[in-house]
């Protein structure tokens, strides 16, 4: 069946602070992005549609897909001002009878084996992410006359955290993206939650790794680094 991976490249990265997008931030002279091409690249996706800035699509051609020969890579689009546009754009040149992950580009730390995971389970299933649980105890605040109050505290042992590659049949994110635009409903954070509140189809979960965190802050950036660099010396 075959496995078209869309990575998402498009964002600003306003949180990070910095000129460059944080998906083209060096780390151990690279692009940010490079090394989440590079995981694809080595999985068995059978190739990538990179989701870029549209005045970003020579450079990510010319200086990370062609100056690493990163042959997956097999076209370029523009993302939308949403994220959802963005998968979409690179939805749209998917065949309905395969499969397809999202993955985020600023999660440079994913491995293939991990990728390979997502791929394998869904020839038994249709939607399946990558989680991990979470280790805190989280709390549901509500904001009250000018302060925070707890309102509820869900237990934890049924929490995870939703980590990205995830992964669909292409005709089940298909119809959950028909059913959300049908909707008008805009408080969706990822493509999983998608199917689960316009499809009948459930999401498995599968264990993620907690290394595979999403570069957001210049903290993360440090972290990210660290984690690649030990990584290169296995």
């Amino acid at each position: 069946m075959n496995t078209i991976a869309i990575i998402l490249a498009g964002g600003k990265g306003t949180r990070m602070g910095t000129d460059i997008p944080k998906q083209y931030l060096p780390i151990n002279g690279r692009p940010l992005l490079y090394y989440t091409l590079l995981a694809f690249e080595h999985s068995k996706v059978d190739g990538i549609i990179l989701v870029a800035g549209k005045d970003d699509l020579e450079y990510c051609q010319r200086e990370i897909v062609d100056a690493n020969e990163l042959k997956k890579v097999k076209r370029i689009v523009a993302g939308g001002a949403e994220r959802y546009q963005s998968v979409e754009n690179g939805l749209r040149l998917c065949l309905e009878d395969g499969c397809v992950l999202v993955h985020d580009g600023a999660r440079p730390c994913i491995k293939p084996h991990e990728i390979n995971k997502l791929i394998e389970c869904l020839e038994t299933t249709k939607a399946a992410i990558l989680a991990v649980p979470v280790k805190d105890t989280i709390k549901v605040v509500q904001k009250k006359d000018g302060r925070q109050y707890v309102t509820q505290t869900p237990d934890r042992s049924t929490l995870w955290q939703a980590q990205t590659p995830q992964g669909f049949r292409t005709s089940v994110l298909l119809e959950a993206y028909s059913g959300f635009h049908a909707s008008k409903d805009t408080a969706i954070t990822d493509d999983a939650m998608l199917v689960e509140q316009f499809t009948d189809y459930e999401v498995a979960v599968l264990m993620g790794n907690y290394e595979n965190l999403k570069v957001t802050t210049p903290e993360d950036l440090e972290l990210a680094q660290g984690i690649l660099q030990a990584f290169d010396k296995k």
